[in-house]
């Protein structure tokens, strides 16, 4: 069983910059790849980010690559994305989310099991 706690969004200014953090809690050893997703008004849920749990691979959606980056934090068992150069499209709730190696690929939802209550990022014009 793995809980996901998301915190740090908010209102932020175009130009702006977020930091979110996911902190992680399993009761197993066992090793996830973690992932960001978010989720605008009357949208689908897309893929931001994901990051293997060794933290040697990352994998970024083309909508946020060189603004956006994802790490982690083994010890304290914390996940960041840290979001620069806001732009009001990045306004969504981000989630969290767990995948137990399902092997589906770092951006398909379906491979995550564990997801976190989300947090709202708004970016104003």
């Amino acid at each position: 069983q793995v809980q996901l706690v998301e915190s740090g969004g908010g209102l932020v200014q175009a130009g702006g910059s977020l930091r979110l953090s996911c902190a992680v809690s399993k009761r197993t050893f066992s090793t996830y790849n973690m992932g960001w997703f978010r989720q605008a008004p009357g949208k689908e849920r897309e893929f931001v980010a994901a990051i293997s749990w060794s933290g040697g691979r990352t994998d970024y959606a083309d909508s946020v690559k060189g603004r956006f980056t994802i790490s982690i934090d083994n010890a304290a068992n914390t996940v960041y994305l840290q979001m620069h150069n806001l732009k009001p499209e990045d306004t969504a709730v981000y989630y969290c989310a767990a995948d137990p190696l399902r092997g589906l690929g770092p951006a398909n939802a379906r491979g995550y099991d564990y997801w976190g209550q989300g947090t709202q990022v708004t970016v104003s014009s």
